[in-house]
């Protein structure tokens, strides 16, 4: 297709142009109610302007776009902005078209972009869109636009934009990567990749050695070796409390008869073969445990690529959000993905940064189910997350197939989920009209690193989005069950309620994020056909859940937990930064840390025998400008909160999450949740780091602990029964399970029966005990 352009006829071209000004898609070009002689008379005026010129655009000859340069000095942006020499302003319009055709306008405006940087004296465009228009952001963004901030543009009408700039350098840069046939690949070279596999390795080492399945032989101080056969792998240590090894990934070498003395650079793929035994692999788990391996490699390789964010540290929430490195601390393969594609994880991936739209569904009400919080109703729901716009053209679009919009629910999913499973496995639902694809989301998400959950990034007080994603992760394939989903919001609002009338978490400041509403998709033939839990089961629904955008206040601002554990490439860990940035102590730090986060999951257990899955990535810190915390925000409550007390009153809709644990185990929902899989890891950073011993964090949590048990002497027969003090406790593996099944390594209906006990670790808190 060839993309040309000629200066544009204001009396012969009017008559195309209105048709294309006034057509619903063109909104954000302000000439909605124009007639055709007010369209001929303002681009009339533009070609007797010096400083302002329009060309109509054409495909193979036909006209397809619009396209305006003008001078900023001079027009549109006088006042807004000190324009510079070599500046020009830009405006395009693609032609409404029934049928969009896929890249089209991605087209034009790199072909605008051509023709305006065809004149050498132009350095720099400039571009002012409506800070609404999320559509044009990314395409502006994607041709090498970066914005510089938000603006107030004259009227009539006055209207709030993004004032950007997009440099020579930056377009061309821009066009090298979209032209690059090997771009999805680029960030796999051997230097990369033989850092990736040190990392993953002294993971590894450490996590498997924790859980007792490798047992290293002392060499010498620090230095270790583990056997494998006639092969040997060497590395250095530091171990700490909780038997938690710190493995240098810059020593570990595989030695092998005729490797010379040094030994070799050891290979990840060859390492989890030659351990296979010890690590329990069957033949059936490893092939796929070698492909979630290869993911994870990958995964580190692009994060290697990029520019590291220097200030990560007093960064906003999403950039926080993208620019996690390591994943789950415990978890070895922890970045598989299996099922997305190299493009995909560009679109898809935490790391990556992307943004994207959510594709749009109509679901019949016969076989889709929706439930919402007491608080709420589908259509307050859909008109707080849709603009009237946007509800009207999808209503639209069901009349023009002769439906009926109030005999369907509407439902986000994920754009893998519709284009690789829902338009292929649900495609008798799609012909016979039970779903109907509307199209995509006019605001623009960013993935978290829970990966199919949404953050509305052109709203950030409009809800999360959580999907069902059909892609094998960490032990689990990631859908969402329709079934599960009913009850979801029933949930939410009794754990939400307990934390609003209980004094203590409220004292703490805890915010519970509710999941508001769910909706679900049944297909009755493979409901038939499979076993509740089966990943047919749970390829379509979706629910919403709460923006902690809304509830901070002036001067607050947002991280994601798993930052705390975050490190830079020259290993300096992020929390030590935010402790630096704050002008606290350490230990006054950590203790507004504990008091935020520690408090509320002992007061929960203690009081009502509720326990919360509060790893990194479902906790939400709240800051203060300097980098103090003030509150916790709990999340992703339905599927993860249990309640282990048998006689706590519970609404009906509510008991699914009573599970029946036995007493000696309930406590294992603070030791190793808190302690073995959080705490294990922050305590040595902080400690490497130069910035608090080992000796005084666990001397600070365990003040904390005894201040909380002081302040509520009428749980004290709950104390003695489940003794945080105690000398020892079980050691629950996380890795033996996705060793052991990595297709469904839990049964989320009865997960404590799962649980892999090895042994016992030392109690780090055990000497801080009263006596």
């Amino acid at each position: 297709m060839e993309l040309t352009l000629r200066p544009l006829d204001p009396v012969l071209d009017a008559p195309l142009l209105h048709t294309w000004v006034t057509h619903p898609k063109a909104a954000f070009w302000l000439m909605q109610d124009c007639t055709p002689e007010e369209v001929e008379k303002e681009y009339a005026r533009i070609a007797a302007d010096p400083h302002h010129e329009a060309c109509l655009g054409l495909a193979d000859g036909t006209p397809a776009f619009l396209a305006e340069r003008y001078d900023p000095a001079h027009r549109e942006l006088t006042g807004v902005y000190d324009a510079e020499a070599g500046d020009v302003g830009m405006h395009f319009l693609t032609a409404p078209a029934d049928t969009p055709v896929h890249g089209f306008t991605r087209a034009v405006i790199t072909a605008v972009m051509e023709w305006l940087f065809a004149d050498p004296a132009v350095r720099r465009v400039v571009v002012e869109p409506d800070a609404r228009n999320t559509a044009v952001h990314a395409l502006n963004e994607a041709v090498g636009f970066r914005v510089a901030r938000r603006v107030r543009m004259p009227g009539p009408p006055e209207k709030d934009a993004l004032l950007s700039f997009c440099t020579r350098e930056q377009f061309a840069a821009a066009r090298s990567r979209a032209a690059a046939p090997s771009a999805a690949t680029e960030h796999l070279t051997p230097d990369r990749w033989a850092e990736a596999t040190r990392r993953l390795l002294a993971k590894a080492i450490g996590e498997f050695t924790h859980e007792r399945l490798l047992t290293p032989e002392p060499r010498g101080v620090g230095s270790y070796a583990l056997r494998a056969g006639d092969t040997e792998y060497r590395f250095e240590a530091r171990r700490y409390a909780l038997d938690h090894w710190r493995v240098d990934p810059r020593t570990v070498t595989r030695h092998a008869p005729g490797d010379p003395p040094a030994g070799s650079a050891p290979d990840a793929l060859r390492f989890f073969a030659e351990l296979r035994e010890p690590l329990g692999l069957s033949a059936e788990v490893l092939p796929v445990y070698l492909e979630e391996i290869t993911s994870t490699l990958a995964s580190t390789a692009y994060k290697l690529a990029g520019p590291e964010d220097a200030d990560l540290a007093t960064a906003d929430f999403q950039r926080i959000e993208a620019g996690m490195t390591e994943g789950h601390p415990c978890f070895v393969a922890n970045n598989g993905r299996l099922g997305l594609g190299a493009a995909d994880y560009r679109a898809y991936a935490p790391e990556t940064g992307a943004r994207t739209r959510l594709v749009w569904l109509a679901a019949h009400r016969d076989r889709a189910t929706f439930t919402c919080a007491a608080d709420l109703d589908y259509g307050t729901l859909l008109r707080a997350e849709l603009d009237p716009a946007v509800l009207a053209g999808f209503a639209a679009r069901l009349r023009a197939l002769g439906l009926d919009p109030d005999d369907y629910l509407l439902m986000p999913a994920h754009p893998w989920q519709w284009e690789h499973k829902l338009s292929v496995t649900f495609a008798g639902e799609v012909a016979a009209r039970r779903l109907v694809h509307l199209g995509e989301s006019a605001d623009t998400y960013q993935p978290q690193q829970s990966i199919r959950t949404f953050f509305n990034t052109s709203a950030p007080g409009r809800h999360y989005v959580k999907t069902a994603l059909s892609v094998l992760n960490m032990g689990f394939m990631r859908g969402l069950s329709a079934a599960y989903m009913e009850a979801t919001p029933a949930i939410n609002d009794w754990v939400a309620g307990l934390a609003d009338q209980d004094e203590v978490l409220r004292g703490t400041g805890l915010v519970i994020l509710r999941e508001l509403a769910a909706v679900g998709y049944r297909h009755e033939a493979y409901e038939a056909a499979t076993a509740p839990g089966s990943p047919y089961r749970k390829m379509l629904a979706a629910l919403w859940r709460e923006s902690p955008v809304p509830r901070l206040a002036e001067g607050e601002r947002l991280a994601t937990m798993a930052a705390l554990l975050h490190t830079d490439r020259a290993g300096r860990p992020l929390a030590a930064a935010l402790i630096e940035g704050s002008g606290l102590a350490p230990e006054v730090w950590l203790r507004r840390y504990l008091d935020a986060y520690l408090t509320p999951l002992l007061h929960a257990f203690y009081a009502y025998g509720l326990a919360f899955m509060p790893h990194g990535e479902n906790v939400i810190l709240v800051l203060d400008e300097a980098g103090a915390v003030r509150r916790a925000v709990f999340k992703d409550i339905a599927e993860e909160v249990v309640v282990m007390d048998p006689d706590l009153p519970l609404p009906p809709a509510a008991e699914r999450i009573r599970a029946e644990v036995p007493d000696d185990m309930q406590l294992l929902s603070v030791f190793t949740d808190v302690f073995d899989c959080f705490f294990r890891f922050l305590a040595p950073l902080l400690d490497e780091a130069g910035v608090l011993g080992e000796e005084d964090f666990w001397r600070t949590v365990a003040e904390c602990a005894r201040e909380y048990r002081a302040s509520v002497p009428d749980l004290a027969d709950r104390f003695e029964r489940h003794d945080l003090f105690a000398p020892e406790f079980a050691l629950s593996c996380l890795n033996r399970l996705q060793l052991r099944d990595n297709r469904q390594m839990v049964d989320l209906a009865d997960p404590s029966a799962a649980l892999q006990l090895v042994g016992t670790l030392r109690n780090p808190l055990a000497p801080y005990a009263e006596r």
